[in-house]
């Protein structure tokens, strides 16, 4: 039966996971060992660690494929608990670590953990499984679709504690995608999306660190060598680049004008070494994950299937879009990484986790059909 599913897992999407994250190793290891050299003394720093989460990536994935999806429903509630555990842990002195004036990492033995970037996948499958359960109440407000909009409040509360505005606006709407896709009323949605937009304005203007990301953006030039100095030197790296690029590993930027070149900015290294060629590879890159697992989701029969593929699919192209639209110029900085392809442990890890999901379910499209609640246990022991 194992090998039944295996034979047939969307073979595309696993190569194409495979080679954005190799293509990231890469352009890490290009964008970040002049830095590592001059603050590690160890030009491969950044790129070591970095191989060392596709390895431990690597293996996730690979489980992730094999396990059936559907156990993620049952443990749906326990991933809300851990969910918000993590979230007070981070806000604990000494559990807590503080980068770059904010505080999102912890420390769990030699373990530098981000649960924003867990608690991406686990709202997502906490939201999938909820509103596959209750079709039958989902024209009810209160029953059929409030209870998880309040776990999903405390959620987007707790992460705006750290502080990080684009991690909880990104958590905030792949959740409401799932409850678009899940037939809610459209009075209900207007409800919803009215209060989501409204929070999110708030919080921007209500902060003076937060307006600051928001006006840098708007003209970064009033404040070339301040706020807007990110921006302006991504323009810098972009505007270099040109249509070839000056060449695998010649960036310029990247040798201490660029701040997080391989972090949230490395597709302005990308562009600088590749030019614009390097940015229509990432970019099909994405489309392509967004059509495949788009057709995944159409053709599941399965409701929670059919929301998880959804959610999962939504949640790693919008962070590539609002990742892009930053170091564009279009959007505010976020601190948002690039799927795949940023450094960053938790957010590698996690998001070939996803994508091992993803493909997982992509082997039940044939023949997944919605399964009863007391048949679900008896069902995934068989598999």
């Amino acid at each position: 039966m194992l090998i039944r599913k295996i034979k047939r897992f969307d073979y595309s999407l696993v190569l194409i996971t495979i080679l954005l994250a190799g293509f990231g190793l890469m352009m890490v290891y290009s964008s970040s060992y002049a830095v590592a050299y001059i603050h590690y003394d160890n030009p491969t720093y950044f790129f070591t660690k970095q191989l060392k989460w596709l390895i431990i990536g690597l293996f996730f994935f690979i489980m992730a494929t094999i396990i059936p999806y559907r156990i993620y429903s049952k443990l749906s509630p326990l991933l809300v608990i851990v969910s918000i555990v993590l979230l007070v842990m981070v806000l604990i002195p000494g559990l807590g670590t503080e980068r770059n004036y904010s505080q999102r990492w912890i420390h769990l033995g030699p373990v530098l953990l981000q649960p924003t970037e867990v608690i991406k996948l686990f709202m997502i499958i906490y939201f999938a499984a909820f509103y596959a359960k209750k079709q039958e109440t989902i024209n009810q407000f209160k029953n059929g679709v409030l209870p998880p909009l309040i776990i999903l409040g405390m959620i987007f509360l707790l992460i705006l504690k750290q502080p990080d505005l684009g991690s909880a606006g990104l958590i905030l709407l792949a959740c409401l995608t799932i409850v678009i896709c899940s037939g809610v009323k459209k009075r209900h949605l207007f409800m919803l999306g009215s209060v989501g937009a409204l929070g999110i304005i708030y919080f921007s203007i209500t902060s003076s660190y937060r307006m600051e990301r928001i006006t840098s953006f708007i003209d970064p030039f009033a404040d070339p060598f301040g706020e807007g100095y990110q921006l302006v030197n991504g323009y810098i790296a972009i505007g270099t680049g040109g249509v070839m690029g000056n060449g695998l590993g010649n960036s310029i930027q990247k040798l201490g004008f660029l701040p997080e070149a391989h972090t949230d900015f490395i597709m302005a290294v990308i562009i600088e070494e590749l030019g614009i060629f390097g940015l229509i590879i990432i970019i099909s890159a994405y489309i392509f994950i967004m059509f495949r697992g788009v057709q995944i989701a159409r053709e599941c029969k399965d409701r929670f299937a059919k929301l998880l593929a959804i959610g999962i699919t939504f949640q790693i192209i919008a962070q590539a879009c609002i990742n892009l639209g930053a170091v564009s110029g279009l959007l505010p900085i976020t601190g948002i990484t690039l799927p795949l392809i940023s450094y960053g442990g938790s957010s590698l890890v996690i998001t070939m986790i996803s994508l091992g999901i993803l493909i997982n379910i992509s082997s039940y499209r044939e023949n997944i059909k919605s399964v009863p609640v007391n048949r679900e246990a008896r069902m995934i022991k068989q598999v």
